[in-house]
């Protein structure tokens, strides 16, 4: 991380279900980073496969909270990420939000395209990602594209791929306790070189920013740091035998907490 990080835009990932009706605490945090009542927001819809109702729903919501302007970007194929009107769109926002659905589909229809090259130099620029559910997934560089939840962690407990890359080196689960995610997500950074897992609550976000987190919502954050790992069995594992994993560190955040990526330390 380091220099490069911190000048980049803030990230805000969040665990999916997110408020949207009430008092709407993690988007309103989104919306603030992204510049409050003088926010220019995207709203990316490649990860779901409802993309009209999704979309609505976050310009709603988006201009309930007093977004300047929030505008859809659809990328139902990989050949909508050339399109001039999504460029635009990208390029004039302060804010850029991937909605849910599957983190495959962001991938496939943006990375490495005209679209995607937008998003990277708008958060070169300052502008804010943020993501939920399939939007948080794709954050890192390696991303856990689907698995079970299961309480013993194996090889075939997770099924990774390439990611979006906005996070490296991290692992990142959501929907984590209502979902029973934690053998998954252990599993994962045994598989992955990635050395911290978060796993992330419903209706509950980190913001990122330089090399800090700082938990907003109404859940927790899972913090697994396995740089302190002393074993694990993995050589010679077969699929499905369980995963020995010792030495593990592990933290729970609520809200209002932050943790340092860099020192692996949480601020209390």
């Amino acid at each position: 991380m380091g220099t490069e990080q911190e000048q980049l835009g803030s990230l805000v990932i969040i665990g999916g279900a997110e408020d949207k009706e009430g008092d709407c605490l993690v988007l309103r945090e989104f919306l603030r980073a992204a510049g409050g009542v003088n926010a220019h927001v995207a709203v990316m819809t490649a990860a779901t496969s409802l993309p009209g109702e999704v979309g609505d729903e976050y310009i709603r919501v988006f201009e309930r909270l007093g977004a300047e302007s929030v505008e859809v970007v659809h990328t139902e194929r990989r050949e909508d990420a050339e399109r001039e009107d999504g460029l635009r769109k990208v390029s004039e926002a302060t804010g850029i939000f991937f909605t849910g659905g599957d983190q495959s589909r962001i991938v496939d229809y943006i990375k490495d395209t005209p679209l995607g090259k937008a998003i990277r130099e708008r958060r070169a620029a300052g502008a804010v990602i943020g993501g939920t559910s399939a939007g948080a997934a794709m954050m890192p560089d390696e991303m856990i594209v689907g698995g079970s939840s299961v309480s013993n962690p194996s090889v075939d407990a997770v099924e990774m791929g390439p990611g979006m890359g906005f996070l490296p080196g991290i692992v990142v689960d959501q929907h984590f306790a209502q979902r029973g995610r934690l053998g998954r997500l252990l599993a994962a950074l045994v598989l992955q070189p990635a050395v911290l897992g978060l796993g992330i609550d419903e209706n509950t976000g980190i913001i990122v920013t330089g090399d800090e987190f700082t938990v907003v919502g109404q859940g927790t954050v899972t913090v697994v740091d396995e740089t302190s790992a002393t074993h694990n069995n993995l050589e010679g594992l077969l699929n499905d035998e369980p995963i020995a994993l010792c030495g593990v560190k592990l933290h729970i955040l609520p809200q209002g907490y932050r943790f340092n990526l860099k020192t692996h330390t949480p601020i209390v």
